[in-house]
């Protein structure tokens, strides 16, 4: 559907990168991935026609659609969220107009006998077959299907979008954009503002319902059960495999490895035929053989080795002064919104150099009580802060706070001090900003880069507790890894919000759970936490919060689940294979309606196949597809609740 050809990006004096070509067929499903400012932003901009390539071509098929999600966008206020995400169906509303004029001229007319009336019937009733083909006789329900999907409450419907987070209003975008249904989804980190259940529906509904797919994200879980294609941009060059992410990983290991051990045998031989070329060349018994050596050398391609991109993000944060025993102490803690409370009876202490994850769905209270640590927020019960605590908060939008018109130099020579003014450069090329890099203007530098630019403000901060509110948004694989050490580095007290548990993992040694309006403390690092809740994932514990919220302890789970008798096991068993049946039988329906569907298509787009039959098969088509698709989603929440 879009061929890629040859195209180069140049920036700022600075090749991004060059000689790029792929193509993207429908039903791909590409995972974009390279390093923090690689060109994966770029060339999702370049797809979407808001940027043009410095050389090279793009080319569409005839009428396709295009669907674009940056990380970044202006939002409009005026409308509710249900209004702004009707706005995807602003062309139903101008057919529904049309039908109107249309069914009004025919109510007033009397010349039934007259071609024009005859003609304006059948432009009445073709332009009906479209409206109703186009889903706009139900499409407030795939509205509605939609927002609660991603998170949205049916109370919320009628709220304006300006009383929303950054991060909702970017759901309200997204839920637009999958209700437009185009041919190709371009998505920049659709992940980073959507919670657990969010972003298990949107696997869900990408795998059933979506068409192409191009998308950047830094969660592995996310990517392999979305992608079938990886492409990565890696020293301005891109490596194409038709693999999900984990497995592109192996292979491309694999592939380097075989590379360097080619290489190596290569480089000997080459060794050997010079060296018998030296030995040889001037006896005359031996000419034919130098000869025989010298074109054998000459023929030999040199064989490449992937390039890697080795450099590395160097992050420590300065040594911590000495606070109080306890940094953090919360007493009868509680925050209500109105009538809604958001958690109550919050009683923990964090003790001086201790790392702590805060970890629940969104909004439980997580950021709400790390603002009322802060202060920005009043609140019944106490909190106390300890001696001599100095905090620094890392935000999860800071990175869209900086102020773009600014020069990344200007950024951090603004919030610097003292004797560290002279080091800034240093700084900044620790912080892979060095030469030209330093000199870009905010706006123009990717997620991931602004996330490290705001991170290196934090870096200037005197601070021993340190607070970090999803750091990892928007960072690459590597630069996670980074941070994690510097973090597991640091002798301060830290407080981190995330739902990454390879993050997580190995760096706090408490985690407290966020949810049903409590807080509740478990011991130990964040697998000690998952085992537990008997789960393999944070995802998995969460869902399963409000079931266990009320058990005494994991013992009396556990016995009270060894009650269950064998034929009650046996009957459960039976039934869990009897939906996993039918999730599978609604796939195999819904798969071959799709095709039924767009072999139908094919046929509707050619001149002898705009006929009336067409038209309503085609409608019935999409009809059974809407029934299949409830069908399976009705089959799968059975079956998850049944594995809960």
């Amino acid at each position: 559907m879009i061929s890629v050809d040859n195209i180069r990006v140049d920036f700022g004096g600075t090749n991004l990168f060059h000689d790029v070509s792929f193509i993207i067929n429908k039903k791909d499903r590409i995972a974009l991935v390279g390093k923090n400012g690689a060109g994966k932003t770029t060339l999702l901009r370049i797809l979407s026609g808001a940027q043009s390539p410095t050389a090279g071509a793009i080319s569409k098929q005839r009428d396709i659609t295009i669907g674009y999600l940056p990380q970044v966008m202006n939002h409009i206020d005026g409308r509710t969220v249900f209004q702004e995400a009707e706005t995807a169906f602003a062309h139903i509303h101008e057919m529904e107009k049309m039908l109107e004029q249309m069914n009004n001229d025919l109510a007033t007319r009397d010349d039934y006998d007259s071609d024009d009336y005859k003609g304006l019937i059948e432009r009445y009733t073709h332009l009906n077959e479209q409206y109703n083909m186009m889903g706009g006789s139900h499409y407030e329900a795939e509205i509605e299907r939609t927002l609660q999907g991603l998170g949205f409450r049916r109370s919320d419907f009628q709220r304006p979008t300006n009383e929303f987070s950054g991060g909702w209003r970017m759901r309200i975008e997204l839920a637009k954009l999958l209700l437009q249904h185009p041919d190709v989804l371009l998505l920049d980190e659709p992940t980073n503002h959507l919670d657990i259940e969010s972003i298990q529906w949107l696997e869900q509904f990408l795998a059933r319902s979506a068409n192409a797919v191009l998308l950047v994200s830094h969660d592995r879980a996310f990517l392999n059960a979305v992608t079938n294609r990886t492409i990565e941009i890696s020293c301005g060059r891109i490596y194409d495999y038709k693999l999900p992410y984990d497995k592109f990983m192996e292979t491309r290991k694999e592939r380097r490895e075989q590379q360097l051990r080619a290489y190596e045998n290569q480089q000997k031989e080459i060794a050997d035929i010079k060296e018998f070329i030296e030995r040889f060349r001037y006896k005359p018994t031996k000419a034919v053989q130098v000869q025989s050596r010298i074109k054998q050398l000459e023929k030999m391609v040199p064989i490449e080795i992937d390039e890697e991109d080795t450099s590395r993000l160097r992050l420590r944060f300065a040594p911590a002064t000495r606070s109080g025993n306890y940094p953090v102490i919360c007493e009868d803690v509680e925050k209500s919104f109105g009538s809604h409370t958001v958690f109550s009876n919050v009683n923990f202490t964090i003790n001086r150099g201790e790392k702590v994850a805060f970890v629940g769905r969104n909004g439980e209270g997580k950021t709400t009580l790390v603002r009322c640590i802060l202060k920005e927020l009043e609140h019944n019960g106490n909190i106390i802060i300890g001696h001599n605590v100095q905090t620094a908060y890392f935000a999860q939008h800071q990175a869209q706070l900086l102020d773009e018109r600014l020069t990344v130099f200007e950024t951090i020579d603004n919030v610097a001090t003292g004797d560290i003014r002279l080091r800034i450069r240093d700084i900044l090329g620790a912080f892979m900003f060095g030469g030209e890099a330093s000199d870009k203007q905010v706006k123009v530098l990717s997620g991931g880069e602004r996330s490290r630019l705001a991170m290196i403000r934090l870096l200037l901060q005197q601070m021993n507790l340190l607070i970090l509110d999803e750091p990892t948004n928007h960072l690459d694989m590597q630069s996670k890894d980074v941070l994690k050490e510097a973090i597991r580095d640091f002798d301060g007290t830290v407080i981190i919000v995330s739902h990454d548990r390879h993050f997580l993992d190995g760096l706090v040694s408490k985690v407290y759970e966020f949810g049903d309006g409590k807080v509740r403390e478990h011991l130990g690092g964040i697998y000690d936490y998952l085992a537990t809740k008997n789960a393999d994932s944070i995802n998995e514990a969460l869902s399963g919060s409000k079931q266990t919220a009320n058990a005494d302890s994991p013992a009396k789970t556990a016995s009270s689940e060894s009650r269950l008798s064998y034929e009650a096991s046996k009957q459960l068993q039976k039934q869990r294979r009897k939906l996993e049946h039918l999730v599978e039988e609604s796939e195999k329906a819904m798969n071959e309606i799709s095709n039924a569907i767009e072999a139908l298509e094919a046929i509707m787009s050619t001149p002898q196949g705009s006929v009336q039959a067409n038209f309503e098969r085609y409608a019935a088509l999409k009809k059974q597809l809407s029934d299949a698709e409830n069908e399976w989603e009705r089959h799968m929440t059975a079956l998850d609740e049944m594995t809960e």
